[in-house]
């Protein structure tokens, strides 16, 4: 844990030592907003499902922004050698990188409850469709972290790792979408169906946290998890 806790502390402050988290929030925060409230007024009602709706699109585009630097930059100045001599585990950087990711995910949607503010302070919207949909888009957001993740410790070009980061969250958010499900063979559509990013979040947005869609985002984070660190251990391999 020290390790874990020494990489995340290195990797964070480097977030905000550089424009890129400010860059990030800004922009996230600006867009988020720009997006929900431009229609807000015009539907006449306290509710917040559009903000949740068009969220995983927004992810898809600013999440492995930030993610393709955390292997690939290293790759590429070389620090990864030297990172790589030190005493500390392989699974334990993969960890102190996701982990300081997510975190300032965190931080981010944390700063966008302004708007859910707003909307309360307007009308009364439903606080527990609210409550879920934040930890929605936080297991969301941590699993597109992990493939972003995943992404970047296979190159060292940056723009590579952000275009197969965002082509991989593209195709499992839509594959369980009911345009897909419906243009599937039969014995595909509940393999689809579960696979799908996008299924699991828009069970959760309906108000209920199911164990069911817990697991599976926890599952898709350990399983890109486990191929980064199977990928940096490679390294050693060759």
């Amino acid at each position: 844990m020290t390790n874990i806790a020494a990489i995340f502390k290195k990797e964070f402050r480097s977030y905000f030592n550089s424009p890129i988290a400010y860059i990030f929030i800004t922009f996230f925060l600006g867009l988020s907003s720009w997006l929900f409230f431009r229609g807000f007024f015009l539907r006449n009602q306290a509710e917040m499902r559009d903000f949740f709706v068009f969220m995983p699109w927004i992810f898809m585009f600013f999440i492995p922004a930030v993610t393709m630097k955390l292997w690939a930059e290293e790759k590429k100045i070389g620090t990864i050698e030297i990172l790589m001599t030190l005493p500390i585990r392989d699974y334990e950087v993969v960890l102190g990188k996701f982990f300081a990711s997510f975190a300032l995910l965190a931080v981010t949607v944390l700063l966008s409850l302004v708007i859910p503010l707003s909307v309360m302070y307007v009308g009364d919207p439903d606080g527990g469709i609210i409550i879920t949909g934040y930890i929605g888009l936080l297991l969301m957001g941590g699993a597109y972290l992990a493939i972003g993740l995943c992404a970047s410790t296979l190159t060292e070009n940056q723009i590579i790792a952000f275009i197969f980061g965002i082509f991989t969250c593209f195709v499992l958010l839509i594959i369980g979408t009911d345009f897909v499900l419906y243009n599937a063979p039969d014995w595909l559509f509940p393999i689809f169906s579960y696979l799908g990013l996008g299924s699991h979040y828009s069970s959760i947005l309906r108000g209920v946290l199911d164990s069911r869609d817990i697991i599976y985002y926890l599952s898709v984070i350990g399983f890109f998890l486990y191929l980064s660190t199977l990928a940096v251990e490679s390294r050693k391999w060759r």
